[in-house]
């Protein structure tokens, strides 16, 4: 799990899976009309994200289409989310939104 959490730790590897789950996949040259750095540098944050496994590539032709891999992300949710109740964790999710809102 640690690669897991070292790959959601950054924001702009999150932001790459939050892509790919609006579109699942996508190309390099597709990811990086997304995020504001260079081809070399999403590259560096995708490789990360497949050796966590968050990320599965497929080679279509020429193209190598990267697709979110939700699998790991539940793992963690079963190991450590889903052990507290989901009413607890419910009720306390409102209460950030709520504080939120208002803040």
């Amino acid at each position: 799990m640690d690669p897991v959490f070292k790959a959601l730790a950054d924001p702009t590897r999150r932001g790459l899976l939050d892509e790919l789950f609006k579109h699942d996949g996508q190309t390099l040259t597709s990811l990086e009309g997304r995020v504001p750095m260079t081809r070399f540098g999403v590259m560096k944050h995708l490789r990360v994200l497949e050796e966590a496994g968050l990320v599965v590539t497929e080679r279509r032709g020429r193209e190598k289409l990267h697709f979110l891999n939700p699998v790991p992300i539940r793992l963690i949710h079963d190991r450590w989310i889903d052990k507290y109740t989901e009413a607890r964790v419910s009720a306390l999710v409102d209460l950030k939104d709520q504080l939120e809102e208002t803040a």
